[in-house]
């Protein structure tokens, strides 16, 4: 790192957030200690391998293995260090709050590394949080250690481009000295800094998802007004992205968002404007829309077979978008579970997906391949845009299909080559 001194840098929690943080930094030539709760996480690690498919994530971990170490101790991980990321997960919790336990968890831990110079919380908090840290902290003895808000913008499959080519580094702090401490740890990232107070920068995380959810759930509901209109939306969709206002990003129309942050961050920010007597209407509309996409997809496989019992249904691409391994709030688990409930026989390809042996997906069958997925099946959904779908050999599939009655949740296949083939084709918001 070029004209900046290297930092020793804590980083607690070894998921997406805390390992490209964590690899990301080491490339920038900060000496970096990843701890994580999770022995078998932190075995994995330590061999070179990555629980997690992210690309260019496991090549980073390798070519920076002489800065970038993996423990379980927290001492270890806390010696020398200069500045403590806390990057766990913050599940909601049962009222529908974020469940803040792993973030408490670290600050107690941090009691009596009075060596730190700052505490930095890039976990996706609700409002206020980091407020409650610095008074922790405070109580702790650490009133001289900086607080800062760092939250993370990355993309799963492509997060290391994002952490190295950011829109923004967003850094919320009271304290000038803190807030440069850690636009300097980033220097050699090609991104404006935005500094701001904490609660803002714990703001503008949980807007920026509700605004890209938004979107989508727009472009959806447009979508279902082109069905019975007769427009087409990805028509639409290009003319209305044209406009320098608005942009063509997430304007996408297809089955609904998922993932661990849409979802997640969206229900956040719905249930602490609850908390402080407001409804958020327009937000309560995107989660609503999304979840009635996924069962429209239901309901038009039953329009057209007349029934889903005793039917086989193939689900190509299991995780929530290509790229990435992740199932969290997969729309295909929506649909896996509403077509089991219907009676219908689920087979299912996806390239990288690792369910688990839980439900829906022990009562399902997994195959290597689309093809095989296809075979015998009654109607197929395209759930993931996996590319490679588009190499499929379709004609070949409509022959080994029982009824070749496809519907295409993503837009992915032209419905004039689909038809020709002899399916019944349909998609969402093309006539």
């Amino acid at each position: 790192m070029v004209g900046k001194p290297e930092r020793q840098v804590a980083v607690f929690g070894a998921g997406y957030i805390g390992l490209v943080t964590g690899a990301c930094l080491a490339e920038l030539g900060h000496r970096v200690v990843v701890r994580d709760i999770d022995p078998d996480k932190v075995a994995l690690l330590r061999s070179g391998d990555v629980p997690i498919y992210e690309p260019g994530l496991g090549d980073m971990i390798v070519r920076n293995k002489e800065r970038l170490t993996f423990t379980l101790d927290l001492e270890e991980t806390l010696r020398g260090a200069e500045i403590a990321y806390v990057c766990v997960d913050t599940p909601p919790s049962a009222s529908g709050d974020a469940d803040l336990s792993r973030i408490w968890s670290v600050v107690k831990s941090l009691e009596g590394a009075a060596h730190l110079k700052a505490v930095v919380v890039k976990s996706t908090v609700p409002v206020g949080t980091g407020a409650r840290v610095r008074s922790a902290l405070d109580a702790a003895g650490l009133a001289h250690v900086g607080y800062a808000a760092n939250p993370e913008f990355t993309a799963e499959g492509r997060a290391v481009a994002d952490f190295m080519r950011p829109d923004r580094i967003v850094i919320g702090a009271a304290d000038e000295a803190v807030a440069q401490l850690i636009a300097d740890l980033h220097d050699g990232v090609d991104g404006p800094v935005v500094v701001m107070d904490v609660r803002s920068a714990e703001m503008v995380k949980l807007a920026s998802n509700a605004l890209l959810a938004t979107k989508i759930s727009f472009i959806n509901e447009i979508a279902t007004l082109c069905e019975k209109t007769g427009a087409d939306v990805e028509e639409v969709a290009r003319a209305v992205g044209l406009d320098h206002r608005l942009g063509p990003h997430f304007l996408r129309p297809g089955i609904g968002w998922g993932g661990s942050c849409f979802p997640k961050d969206s229900e956040a920010l719905r249930q602490l404007a609850s908390n402080t007597g407001y409804h958020l209407q327009l937000l309560s509309a995107v989660i609503e829309v999304n979840n009635l996409q996924k069962r429209r997809a239901i309901q038009k496989l039953k329009d057209e077979l007349g029934t889903l019992a005793g039917m086989r249904v193939a689900l190509l691409g299991l995780t929530f978008k290509p790229g990435t391994d992740d199932m969290r709030e997969a729309p295909s688990t929506v649909l896996a579970g509403r077509l089991l409930a219907e009676g219908a026989e689920v087979s299912c390809w996806d390239p990288m997906a690792r369910p688990g042996e839980v439900e829906p997906w022990v009562s399902t069958t997994r195959h290597a391949t689309p093809e095989e997925a296809m075979a015998g099946a009654d109607a197929v959904i395209v759930v993931t845009e996996w590319p490679q779908l588009k190499e499929v050999d379709w004609a070949k599939a409509a022959e080994s299909m029982r009824r070749p009655v496809l519907f295409d949740g993503r837009n992915l296949l032209d419905p004039a080559g689909m038809r020709a083939l002899g399916y019944t084709y349909m998609s969402v918001g093309r006539p």
